[in-house]
């Protein structure tokens, strides 16, 4: 029997998983409250999407479509949320306590910023964990500190290291939960490689004169530099989420011309060349949010291949509603063939950094475990993607989450 035999036929779930994100996306971006006319199969599916893509607690605060299942789901999706925000903002508080003890000066990033601004009120936009960024003097003290919190090293990244509470295990299920442990990441640079050049935003973010503590964003302006840049590194490698562009929607409405010139560093020569695919694709979905001058200014920024791309692209298309997996993800972001070589180089013979951390992955997510096909040979997979589709495991774990039960049930 093969891993998704118990599924419907994949052709109706790739189908379905696009009709689904697709009527989301407009939903959230342009309110109607018009109830679509779905199958059973089609709601769970919007379920699952609505879980994957990070909305469900904030579409129950929308105009409602009238599915009474569907409705539970969401509420029920809140509340957990909500409860979780709570433990979240009393960690956050410890933690910026004890920095302070030990003269250790931190910035909160994304999430908490956002809610810190009161963007989104608890219970309404989801967290998987805590993002911080230190110097990278301080790393080693910022994470005894959080070791005297319970908290122990997971695993390393290029970008970022993970703790975990000791002692805690995640929770099954779909969506989020008010029992999942809250992880931490810490981070000494805001970088993301897309996909083989790096591009740093460190001093933009950073505060220019730090006290222990946690700190702010410095402005508006560096907070949207770096969720562009973070929406640029998850279409890259298609795992953009349908709240990363509710949150540039949203901290969009409230800037002006000036905050938006804060992309170029305040260097006229630097150029933010990877904010143009995140914002054509808020533009898409949230029509009035982007001003149209920006997108053509940046157009003369980003090269032919990817303005192309991302001008026809969906939310589908750049995310894990996207069914099957793509070889060569990401391929387009490379502006120069140097880096197409060495891109594709990297997709056949990953490097060991590159191996080392998808062994931590397996180790660590729950939707990695028990997957036989993330453990064969880097040369095998290229040749299963090159010559037939194959599901992403992180879409298929939740699509099991979503038909495994009722809708019901999950509140």
């Amino acid at each position: 029997m093969s891993e998704h035999d118990t599924l419907p036929p994949l052709a109706t779930l790739k189908a379905g998983l696009q009709r689904t994100t697709e009527a989301l996306a407009n939903e959230l971006g342009n309110p109607t409250g018009t109830t679509p006319g779905w199958t059973d199969l089609e709601w769970r599916l919007a379920a699952a999407v609505a879980a994957a893509h990070g909305v469900a607690p904030l579409l129950s605060v929308y105009p409602r479509w009238q599915n009474p299942s569907w409705s539970r789901f969401l509420e029920s999706q809140y509340e957990h949320v909500a409860q979780r925000h709570q433990r979240t903002h009393a960690l956050l508080a410890r933690i910026d306590a004890d920095a302070r003890a030990a003269g250790i000066a931190l910035v909160a990033l994304k999430g908490s910023a956002l809610h810190a601004l009161g963007i989104y009120t608890p219970g309404e936009r989801p967290m998987a964990d805590i993002d911080l960024l230190v110097r990278d003097a301080d790393m080693e003290r910022a994470g005894a500190l959080l070791e005297k919190l319970g908290y122990g090293t997971s695993f390393n990244m290029w970008k970022h290291r993970v703790y975990k509470p000791c002692g805690e295990s995640p929770t099954f299920g779909l969506g989020e939960h008010r029992d999942t442990p809250i992880n931490i990441e810490l981070h000494t640079r805001i970088q993301e490689r897309l996909p083989v050049a790096t591009v740093d935003i460190t001093d933009r973010i950073y505060p220019r004169a730090p006290v222990p503590g946690i700190h702010a964003y410095p402005s508006t302006g560096a907070l949207m530099s770096h969720l562009l840049l973070h929406a640029a590194g998850n279409l890259c490698s298609r795992s953009i989420r349908l709240i990363h562009l509710n949150d540039i929607s949203l901290l969009a409405s409230r800037m002006v011309r000036s905050d938006w010139h804060e992309l170029w560093g305040g260097d006229a020569d630097v150029s933010p060349w990877w904010a143009l695919p995140p914002l054509q694709l808020v533009s898409r979905y949230y029509p009035d949010a982007v001003p149209s001058a920006l997108l053509y200014e940046l157009a003369f920024d980003c090269h032919a291949l990817l303005r192309t791309v991302s001008r026809h692209r969906t939310l589908t298309q750049w995310s894990c509603s996207e069914l099957w997996l793509h070889a060569w993800s990401g391929f387009e972001w490379a502006r120069t063939t140097r880096e197409r070589v060495h891109y594709i180089f990297n997709r056949v013979r990953p490097s060991r950094e590159a191996q080392q951390e998808r062994d931590d992955m397996i180790r660590t997510q729950l939707w990695l475990q028990g997957a036989p096909w993330v453990r064969t040979g880097q040369m095998r997979r290229v040749l299963t993607w090159l010559t037939h589709p194959v599901p992403r495991m992180d879409t298929l774990y939740v699509l099991r989450a979503a038909l495994g039960s009722s809708l019901a049930a999950w509140s």
